[in-house]
């Protein structure tokens, strides 16, 4: 998987939204590094982790994984020979402290979760360390019982601090300073006792200046008298920073015995936090596991736009199993290119361990190359032309695929002269699929449509457009190839049918008559029109095929009972083949004219009905059975019957 496959299919932007559901900043780093994996188990054991997250999470949504920023750092600082400090020590409190709670909390989902509750017994509780922490450092400081000596060494600064600070009070209410002092405040600078004296009086009191106000006219002098006590102090407080760096070593020394223990919980924990963001995320998008295979079968059921959301119109295809190449036609802005995304993205999605917007029963096939020729990829840097950039492309595309890859391309051989670029799509193409490589490309070429229709693996797919609102339903169908419908819109919109005709004849050589709406004087309904048109559209192909395809297609005779890939129906032949193959088939009360490809013999008529029966009974309508009967039976003037058009 290339940086291009990831940017086209903006797999950073599905990162980006699982990177919301993560709780800590290493989780989130976790999120961005996804990448996929090649290895059917553990792809598949990744989704079923991300089942059970799920499965939690519908229990309880609050997982205790939090407490792990800067743990990683802590633990980055050991045997440095430096101490942690106290705000550091609080910090590994309340990871150890989580770690417990997430062990309590898995304990309760262990029947609902079996592999995702299993890790937590990686993590030790340490609830000796837990303890020494919690007895030694409290409100962000060495407590004073962490030693006897810290003990004592503070009791015997705070009784040098009571008597200092008496001392200097006596001395501002003494009579013999009163005169000189700015005002009767005791002050400290630099952790010593100083008093106010007014700048004149400097001579009159004997001491050191440590401060001046600022202006000037006061000066802040540590008496002499209290200098000695004040020394004492200094030292009684470098004595109780040295206890509590002892303390603090102490405690290091702990944390380093249990290190292993440590990273291996913060690892744990780390890889907890990514496993309920990606089922978080599954959760927001209505996601859910899928089958797995290496044998490029893949089957969508209403799959969605992970980044379209609700409004995406579901996706069903399934590829792999009559033929390995789709190309795709239709009508510009009417989803092509959203479709052939939606497989690649969800595609990786999965490689990646992340559950898909699909239903249940759809397979996904590891690919080891996703390889695109999406957009137009113009560089003006490079002064490339649109289908220079596309050509360079497919050079990179050709020489990397393999009989591992699945190929997007939308707008095969766009940019150029069309009967030019429709020969080096066709050519590309077979060379892509004599790989062995899955494909999955757009066009606007009617020869390549004809093309994939006689050509063994490849299928044609259409994007849905309704002629009635002139706008695009972006439902795939697969199985038969779209049109432009630049016709049936131009004769919507109002231009004259013999304008059209004219033009048909122009594109198709057959003739065709067309209809405005306001016409009803036996023209074809517009139903007729779009079937005709694709009947002339691909009248010379089937000639051309009569000779040189090698296909058999098979014989279904009026009665037999078929399966109609991909959607499952059954449906009883009526007629066919026509001179394209196609079948009338009799499907949930409609006749329909399907392709012999995507249909398979389920019963045949002979085990179904008797030699002698009349299929009348299930093509032809009650009202016309009676009249035959009447007719059989006598002439009749005023019977009428009314045959359907072959």
């Amino acid at each position: 998987m290339n940086e291009n496959t990831f940017k086209q299919l903006e797999f950073h932007r599905i990162q980006e939204e699982i990177t919301k559901y993560a709780l800590t900043d290493s989780g989130k780093k976790l999120v961005q590094s996804l990448s996929p994996s090649f290895n059917k188990k553990q792809i598949a054991a990744w989704l079923d982790e991300v089942t059970e997250a799920a499965a939690i999470l519908s229990k309880s949504e609050s997982v205790p994984i939090h407490a792990l920023d800067g743990i990683e750092i802590i633990l980055n600082q050991m045997n440095k020979g430096t101490a942690l400090r106290p705000d550091q020590f609080q910090k590994l409190l309340l990871f150890l402290d989580c770690c417990q709670k997430l062990k309590r909390f898995m304990k309760d989902k262990e029947f609902i979760a079996p592999r995702v509750s299993s890790y937590v017994y990686s993590i030790e509780e340490l609830p000796d360390l837990f303890e020494e922490i919690q007895r030694c450092i409290r409100n962000g400081r060495v407590d004073d019982y962490a030693s006897k000596e810290l003990l004592k060494v503070r009791k015997q600064i705070s009784i040098q601090e009571d008597r200092l600070k008496e001392k200097v009070t006596s001395m501002i209410k003494s009579n013999k300073y009163k005169s000189y002092i700015q005002e009767a405040v005791v002050s400290l600078r630099g952790d010593r006792y100083v008093i106010p004296v007014k700048k004149e009086y400097k001579g009159k009191v004997k001491g050191a200046v440590l401060d001046t106000s600022a202006s000037g006219s006061t000066l802040y002098i540590e008496p002499e008298e209290v200098g000695l006590q004040q020394d004492q102090l200094l030292y009684l407080r470098m004595e109780e920073e040295s206890e509590a760096e002892s303390v603090l070593l102490y405690l290091t020394g702990l944390v380093q015995q249990r290190e292993k223990e440590l990273k291996l919980a913060v690892e744990v924990m780390i890889n907890y936090d990514l496993l309920f963001a990606k089922a978080k995320y599954s959760r927001a998008i209505g996601g859910r596991s899928v089958d797995l295979n290496e044998s490029h079968y893949i089957l969508l059921k209403n799959a969605k736009h992970p980044l379209i959301g609700k409004k995406a119109v579901p996706l069903n295809l399934e590829l792999g199993k009559d033929f390995h190449a789709l190309l795709i036609t239709g009508p510009n802005t009417g989803g092509k290119n959203v479709s052939i995304k939606t497989v690649g993205l969800l595609t990786i999605m999965v490689q990646c361990g992340i559950h898909i917007p699909v239903d249940e029963g759809s397979h996904i096939s590891i690919f080891q190359k996703v390889l695109l020729d999406i957009g137009d990829g113009q560089s003006l840097q490079q002064n490339l032309s649109t289908f220079s950039s596309h050509i360079k492309n497919i050079i990179g595309i050709l020489q990397e695929a393999n009989d591992r890859s699945m190929i997007l391309m939308d707008e095969l051989g766009s940019g150029t002269d069309p009967g030019e670029g429709m020969g080096l799509a066709t050519a590309v193409l077979q060379k892509l699929y004599a790989k062995g490589a899955t494909l999955l490309a757009t066009t606007h070429y009617s020869e390549i449509k004809e093309f994939a229709y006689r050509e063994e693996g490849f299928t044609n797919g259409s994007m849905e457009f309704n002629l009635e609102t002139l706008e695009p339903t972006y439902r795939l169908i697969v199985g038969r190839g779209g049109d432009s419908q630049a016709f049936s819109i131009a004769l919507k919109l109002g231009m004259h049918p013999e304008i059209i005709e004219t033009a048909h004849m122009v594109t198709y050589k057959t003739e065709m008559k067309y209809r405005s709406d306001a016409d009803q004087d036996g023209f074809p309904s517009r139903k007729e029109l779009e079937k005709q048109v694709m009947v002339n559209r691909h009248a010379r192909r089937h000639r051309e095929d009569k000779v040189n395809s090698k296909e058999t297609i098979p014989q279904f005779t009026m009665g037999d009972n078929v399966k109609v890939t991909p959607a499952g129906d059954f449906g009883i032949i009526e007629k066919g083949p026509d001179n394209m193959g196609n079948y009338s088939v009799f499907i949930k009360g409609e006749k329909k004219e399907i392709n012999h490809k995507r249909l398979e013999l389920y019963i045949s008529s002979r085990e179904m009905y008797p030699e002698d029966y009349d299929f009348d009974i299930i093509f032809k309508s009650k009202d016309y059975r009676k009249k035959s009967n009447q007719m059989n039976r006598r002439h009749d003037e005023n019977t009428i019957i009314s045959y359907e058009n072959e």
